[in-house]
């Protein structure tokens, strides 16, 4: 006699998540009202941006993440837009790099100082103008360096190269109605949309062309939004004719019907899916709700497994999500959010229950890391490739990054990586030598092997120095050892 397995055997079944403790969230915060169904927020391993309240114009906060409890109603701003700012979205290549969308039809780019701002920010890098309304959608290629995708109202969309301020592609004619959401592919050579006319349309910017469509991908009219997968699937998330929130699963070599189709509520706020590549899990934030679902995709039907349920009381205004490199790997850590409410802004950070101290491999395979690619000339001359993974074992460092420059003619080279071998294991950096991880900035032209060689005096430094802090670190728990025993004695 046989037992059908009842449960679907999944290390993320137990998946559970936490907010923070009260003095670990930033408070006092005026989240911005503007009617936009966007995250309001972007995070990166070193800053949180939210989108805020502004009179005269546009702003966002720019918090270093460890500035937590109540933030300063005189706290500087990034102000520079003259309208309301709509969407933020941080560099993954340079973590002091940020880009914004306004409802005053442009598009900035701001280089963030190193410590956070001292004094309010208003003159961006550069300037992107070339939509006609306002500017809806900001989002970077995944692998090009300097290389921004903007959307607007006008229905257009345009590619820019950040490092010399030109316009690269302009997608007109293939939107004949608001773009709802954007999302590139894992190695950026494609991307797709998801418009108001109930379209989920895959797009080959290079060429301009629309490489598949899905119409009445769900059948409602409130907002739907589209996200690539990393095995080159689409998840999408909407409504049905009688108005329930839907998520589905599609193969973009056939998009007649879904592989899979969930009904989820009756829920009327729009649905924000966000994607872990690594882990192959979806967590679906709906604004104005109060829980956070998430579900892995696998390879065997019905591909969309539902995990779990985070609930708390306070409804979400918009969310944040960190990249998987700014997570605690020792605390099993897979994801981190952050949450805003009217007033503030709440980490809760998602992990996997393992009783184990050691670093666990299941839950970070390799990761895309701060290096790029490619240049953005490459990725226009038809080359692609995906990201630059980097492995979490050793807890991810940053390097120190190069200011952002703009340059009409020549191209941006800012945090460049000196070593394309062996970058899946970054070595912990001294303070004192922020500049000397693997993934430092390049040295001037026409020092190549002067620079090999002064890696490898770094790299055999970084050695020595992690070799006496293990020392130091067992002399002091020996003489922690002999301490205890003598006040044990002496009682």
């Amino acid at each position: 006699m046989s037992f059908r397995k009842v449960v679907r055997q999944s290390k993320f079944r137990h998946v559970f998540g936490q907010p923070v403790k009260t003095d670990q969230c930033y408070d006092d915060i005026r989240v911005s009202r503007v009617t936009w169904d966007s995250t309001f927020c972007a995070v990166n391993p070193s800053f949180v941006a939210i989108i805020v309240e502004a009179s005269g114009g546009g702003a966002f906060l720019v918090l270093p993440l460890h500035k937590t409890g109540r933030i300063d109603k005189s706290y500087p701003t990034v102000c520079g837009h003259t309208g309301p700012v709509l969407d933020i979205d941080w560099c993954p290549h340079n973590d002091h790099v940020i880009a914004s969308g306004s409802e005053d039809c442009t598009v900035m780019v701001w280089q963030i100082p190193e410590n956070g701002l001292s004094q309010p920010l208003t003159e961006p890098v550069v300037v992107l103008e070339g939509h006609s309304k306002r500017v809806g959608i900001v989002t970077w290629h995944p692998t090009a360096r300097n290389v921004l995708l903007s959307a607007g109202c006008d229905n257009v969309v345009l590619i820019w190269n950040v490092g010399t301020a030109e316009e690269l592609y302009r997608l007109d004619g293939l939107h004949p109605d608001l773009i709802y959401s954007v999302s590139w592919s894992r190695d950026g050579s494609r991307f797709c949309t998801a418009c108001k006319d109930k379209s989920v349309r895959v797009i080959d910017p290079r060429r301009g062309t629309v490489v598949a469509e899905k119409e009445r991908a769900h059948e409602g009219a409130r907002p739907m939004r589209a996200i690539f997968l990393a095995d080159g699937k689409i998840f999408t998330t909407g409504f049905s004719r009688m108005s329930e929130r839907q998520v589905a699963l599609w193969d973009t070599e056939n998009l007649e019907e879904p592989m899979g189709l969930q009904e989820l509520d009756s829920s009327n706020g729009a649905l924000l899916p966000f994607y872990d590549p690594d882990t192959n899990v979806v967590y679906v934030c709906g604004k104005g709700d109060s829980s956070i679902r998430y579900f892995e995709i696998t390879e065997e039907p019905p591909y969309i497994h539902f995990l779990n349920t985070f609930t708390s009381k306070e409804p979400q205004r918009g969310m944040g999500w960190m990249p998987k490199r700014g997570l605690d790997v020792s605390k099993c850590e897979i994801a981190r959010f952050y949450k805003l409410h009217e007033r503030k802004c709440e980490p809760i950070i998602m992990t996997v229950p393992r009783k184990s101290d050691l670093f666990q491999d299941d839950l970070y395979p390799d990761t895309a890391g701060p290096e790029a690619a490619m240049e953005a000339e490459e990725w226009v001359a038809g080359r692609t490739a995906g990201p630059v993974l980097v492995s979490l074992r050793q807890a991810y460092v940053p390097s120190k990054q190069r200011d952002l420059k703009v340059s009409r003619r020549t191209l941006l080279h800012d945090s460049r990586a000196t070593a394309a071998t062996g970058a899946t294991t970054p070595p912990s950096t001294p303070p004192a030598a922020p500049a000397s991880s693997r993934f430092s900035a390049p040295p001037a032209l026409g020092s190549g092997s002067t620079a090999g060689g002064r890696l490898d005096e770094v790299l055999q430094e970084v050695a020595a120095l992690r070799a006496l802090v293990a020392e130091q670190g067992q002399r002091i728990s020996r003489l922690e050892e002999q301490l205890s025993r003598l006040e044990n004695g002496h009682v």
